[in-house]
């Protein structure tokens, strides 16, 4: 929920639910493709987060689906209605950019009401719809300011504010928080996440920043070169990633990897040989595997254990510790591998660098990957 001033705010906008569906949205710049051919279907009220590195076309998804570019190939449709022809005031979105985007020259009100004067909406509807919005994101007493006068953080509330009077049936958000410090993202996350639940209605949130998705998203696109590489639930992404590029991208410190081969197979069931001549048996069956293939095994820091007694145990030299208080990060690199291993540990580890410890997992906790990414 939004708080103002310990109040719990329950304020009702005649928002329309929409779905958003992509089928086969491909886009291309120049010739080159951007987006290679993107099926995604977000239902109505759910909050979804694009994410991916640098480029890898969230933005431009974003964009297509406002009208801001037109699609090479494909159509989007938005509340069941194909919207690839509309202009974006006919699309029934609205959009939060990075930049704010505020007229330096309006107040926050007439920022906020600069849209509905535009629709040719009469004075006592555009007062009573930003006076709602300015009540529900806590900045009513900030509304004759001027953008100079404001923090950032007050800033993208205005911005957001813009949004909510125009009642669309879809919010877009562009790596909104980018700008902020840490403190304030922090606080505006939590704030998103409240307004998602007091809104009720559709949003599509693109950031590259993992905690962010994780932590506001009911569902996340990862994508990677145009392509979606695995949408889901943000837990489904964390535990059960489709294939390596998932795994080394969600998650904070990312999955750990190491080479392995197998060297057996007794009914689908692999022995696989990791470095040191270790060798195990997983009890899980595999498909599309036969011995001599290259694999890669991967681990979560906070399943691999000090000391511990998992069925997989390596030797170890510790490279660095990061103490961040209440927990600490343990980079080690295990004998006979050029891999950095990273171990989640409780803050008052006693460990230093330079040392050796022992370092174990359970087989229950690992992930294969075959020699072309897939998780097996």
């Amino acid at each position: 929920m939004i708080y103002n001033a310990g109040a719990t705010l329950c304020i009702c906008f005649g928002f329309i639910m929409a779905s958003v569906i992509l089928r086969g949205v491909k886009k291309s710049f120049h010739k080159s493709p951007v987006i290679n051919g993107i099926d995604i279907e977000i239902a109505d009220r759910d909050f979804v987060v694009f994410i991916g590195p640098s480029g890898c076309g969230k933005s431009t998804i974003l964009r297509l689906i406002a009208g801001l570019e037109e699609p090479t190939d494909g159509d989007i449709f938005i509340n069941n209605r194909r919207v690839n022809d509309l202009p974006p005031a006919k699309r029934g979105v609205a959009m939060v950019f990075q930049s704010f985007a505020l007229y330096p020259h309006m107040s926050a009100y007439e920022n906020m009401a600069f849209g509905l004067r535009l629709s040719k909406q009469n004075n006592l509807t555009i007062r009573e719809k930003v006076c709602k919005a300015a009540e529900t994101l806590g900045i009513s007493h900030l509304l004759e300011r001027k953008p100079k006068e404001l923090s950032g953080g007050q800033r993208q509330r205005v911005a957001i504010g813009r949004a909510i009077v125009r009642e669309p049936e879809v919010f877009l958000f562009d790596e909104p928080l980018s700008n902020l410090d840490a403190d304030l993202r922090a606080r505006m996350r939590v704030e998103i996440a409240g307004l998602h639940k007091e809104l009720n209605t559709t949003m599509i949130y693109v950031t590259h920043d993992q905690t962010e998705a994780m932590t506001m998203a009911d569902k996340i696109a990862l994508l990677s070169e145009g392509t979606i590489q695995q949408y889901g639930a943000p837990l489904e992404l964390y535990g059960n990633p489709e294939n390596i590029f998932v795994a080394g991208f969600i998650g904070s410190p990312k999955m750990n990897f190491i080479d392995a081969e197998i060297v057996m197979l007794t009914d689908k069931t692999p022995a696989v040989s990791l470095p040191g001549d270790i060798v195990f048996s997983l009890p899980a069956k595999c498909r599309d595997v036969a011995p001599g293939d290259n694999i890669t095994l991967g681990v979560r820091p906070e399943h691999v254990l000090l000391n511990g007694k998992g069925e997989i145990q390596l030797s170890a030299e510790i490279y660095i510790i990061e103490r961040l208080g209440g927990e600490s990060y343990i980079h080690l690199m295990p004998d006979n591998t050029d891999n950095i291993f990273i171990v989640r540990v409780h803050g008052d580890t006693k460990l230093k660098a330079g040392e050796r410890t022992e370092v174990s997992f359970l087989i229950k906790n690992c992930s294969l990957f075959n020699k072309r990414g897939k998780r097996l």
